[in-house]
């Protein structure tokens, strides 16, 4: 009995320990689960919650400038934060961009953040992309994006747009850069929002990102398409007339548009963008009010066309077959007027710096005496810039006065600004060189973050007989502004101008165009004839500094003797206005595009002039023709307009 009372004993003081073992492993393991827990929740709270949870995936893609791989997750384990900006070759805002994304790339690569550019457009090719990364000095990788997987993954549409992807791959940001350009507004410089970088401080503080999302401006990517090959309308059968019609003048290599129209690879790829500016009514660019005034240069879609446009878009892009496309449209090479009798070039290369001097780059006057011994008479006249990207705008005047006025009667011979369009007069009709006179560039410069040389040079046809009719280019000011006895006050969001000119001998209009700058809202010219009758002769109601068309009517209008031409301007100073530079100011004339003009430029023939009679005009000629330029007509006199304006100069604040 003992020993079996001392064999329970022992077996269960053996059991007990085992017990104990058991409880002690069970409260380490779960003091040990305890820890993870926290440890992870400790880890976890570290980690800011995702946008909608969306995780960015890996993705090995190649820079055609050194075939170097860029691997998203091995870019992720060596930084705090990639930025994946995708990137296109033409789009004008992408380009735009580029200063300010090698600009950020300078300020925060230093912080732990890489920046990778990503193309997705299907037409630009890998040369292509490497040779605009070269020219424009990217400094950071740009990638490939073959068939637009990766843009498809992270749902980009956009050219410029951004992503922030955090160390853990989650993305953190997507949208604009900043708010410093976009569809009809620049303000260079001066953004009033750096989105990127708000956001890429957040993230690098370990914060959420507290506007994760922003719109983008831009143009669509151009993602692969598979067109069907035949419907009710194909390209070939309709579309591509359409587009040779109406868009190839500009959309072609060379012009001014950023990108190519003239094939159906080239349609397909801009598909989305054509969609958007057509139903938005931004291109092609047209900004008259149709109600008023017909031109011969009126660059709008028929109603027909554009249905025809949209249907294809709709449809599916249908190519159509080879044989309906009509004939290529043919241009002539190098210059638009056919090959120039003469071409007056800037006597020296000017250098643009990459960034304007605080109160902007001084306008540039720049004489050239082309030896004339006789008259000549310019019918056709087209302005090539050296460096298209950083003129601005580009004026060729004649001098014939010791000192020179770009005001004077006659002085204007042709421009070139966005949406201008070469001299071209018809059969008959011509602008007069006098012999001895010399030529005179206008040139304004903006810097746009590379240094660059320009030699704008000018074309000129010569009339190949005397004309029948003289045309002069003519300014409409408000006297009251240009003296600086009138200025646009801070914050007025429709300050109204007025300006006019009297027609002293009967006259036949030809063109009209309409100048102002930023702050500007719109624009009207309308006749007063001497019976007082009232006639609207165009209305610009959304005025574009960016697109300054000239609006030639389609025949000479006649403007009776006595017949006023009066110009209505409104101006937006406030700050609801995106292009505004300081809604805080009040706005004088000037020349910088931060100043303001108000110009209703007319070209127009005098009926009973006699071209060839060689006989020097008299003063009081010269006055009776250009009574809004003689200052002598006005009460006050010119020694008193003299002294007022010397007045408000010195008390006119400093510019920027």
């Amino acid at each position: 009995m003992d020993n079996e009372r001392k064999m329970k004993t022992a077996k269960s003081k053996s059991e007990a320990k085992r017990l104990r073992f058991y409880l002690c492993l069970f409260f380490l393991l779960l003091f040990l689960g305890v820890l993870g827990v926290l440890g992870a929740l400790m880890l976890f709270s570290s980690r800011p919650i995702p946008i909608e949870g969306r995780k960015a995936a890996d993705f090995c893609l190649q820079d055609p400038r050194d075939q170097g791989k860029v691997v998203l997750s091995e870019l992720l384990e060596k930084n705090k934060a990639v930025v994946l900006i995708f990137l296109g070759t033409e789009c004008v805002l992408n380009n735009q961009y580029l200063p300010v994304l090698s600009e950020l790339y300078q300020e925060y690569s230093s912080k732990g953040v890489a920046f990778v550019g990503i193309n997705a457009n299907s037409q630009d090719s890998r040369e292509r992309i490497a040779v605009h990364a070269q020219q424009n000095a990217i400094p950071f990788p740009v990638v490939k994006d073959v068939g637009n997987k990766v843009a498809d993954q992270l749902g980009a549409r956009r050219t410029p747009e951004a992503f922030i992807v955090d160390r853990f791959g989650i993305i953190r940001y997507q949208g604009r850069i900043d708010d410093q350009f976009g569809i009809g507004y620049s303000r260079p410089g001066k953004p009033m929002r750096r989105d990127l970088a708000l956001a890429l401080d957040e993230v690098l503080a370990g914060k959420v990102v507290s506007v994760p999302r922003t719109e983008v401006s831009g143009c669509c990517i151009g993602r692969v398409a598979k067109p069907k090959e035949n419907g009710q309308i194909t390209y070939t059968k309709h579309v591509s007339r359409i587009l040779q019609k109406n868009c190839q003048e500009c959309h072609r290599p060379g012009q001014v548009a950023p990108m190519s129209l003239l094939t159906f690879d080239d349609a397909l790829a801009w598909s989305d963008t054509i969609r958007e500016v057509i139903s938005e009514g931004r291109m092609p660019p047209w900004n008259a009010d149709p109600r008023y005034g017909k031109f011969s240069n009126d660059r709008r879609l028929s109603p027909e066309d554009k249905e025809t446009l949209l249907t294809w878009l709709d449809n599916g892009t249908p190519r159509g077959e080879d044989k309906d496309l009509p004939s290529p449209r043919q241009f002539p090479e190098g210059w638009s007027i056919g090959t120039p009798d003469m071409i007056v070039q800037m006597p020296k290369p000017f250098e643009v710096p990459a960034k304007a001097p605080p109160g902007g780059i001084p306008y540039q006057y720049l004489t050239v005496d082309p030896g004339f011994k006789e008259d000549r008479w310019v019918q056709r006249a087209e302005v090539h810039a050296g460096a298209p990207s950083v003129v601005h705008h580009a004026i060729l005047f004649i001098q014939t006065e010791e000192v020179f006025d770009p005001n004077a009667p006659d002085a204007h011979i042709c421009g070139m600004a966005p949406g201008e369009t070469p001299l071209d007069l018809p059969d008959g009709m011509a602008k007069k060189v006098p012999a001895g006179a010399k030529f005179v560039f206008q040139m304004h410069y903006t810097a746009n973050g590379k240094a660059q040389l320009d030699q704008t040079s000018v074309g000129l046809v010569f009339a190949k007989k005397p004309p029948r009719y003289r045309v002069r280019t003519v300014p409409i000011h408000n006297l009251r502004f240009i003296s600086l006895l009138e200025h646009i006050p801070a914050g007025a969001d429709n300050y109204k101008m007025e300006s006019n000119y009297i027609f002293w001998h009967d006259s036949h209009l030809l063109a009209f165009m309409p100048h102002l700058h930023l702050r500007g809202k719109d624009f009207l010219y309308e006749a007063i004839y001497p019976d007082g009758k009232k006639e609207i002769l165009l209305s610009v109601p959304r005025y574009n500094f960016y697109w300054q068309s000239y609006y030639r009517l389609a025949k000479p209008l006649a403007m009776p003797k006595g017949t006023k031409l009066h110009c209505v301007a409104h101006f937006d100073n406030s700050a609801k206005n995106p292009n505004n530079p300081d809604p805080k100011k009040n706005v004088y004339w000037g020349y910088q595009t931060w100043e303001e003009m108000m110009v209703g430029w007319i070209d127009y023939y005098q009926d009973d002039e006699k071209p060839m009679d060689h006989a020097r005009q008299t003063p009081e000629h010269v006055r009776d023709t250009f009574a809004q330029d003689a200052f002598t007509l006005l009460p006050w006199g010119p020694s008193f307009l003299q002294a007022a304006l010397s007045r408000e100069i010195s008390r006119r604040p400093p510019q920027p």
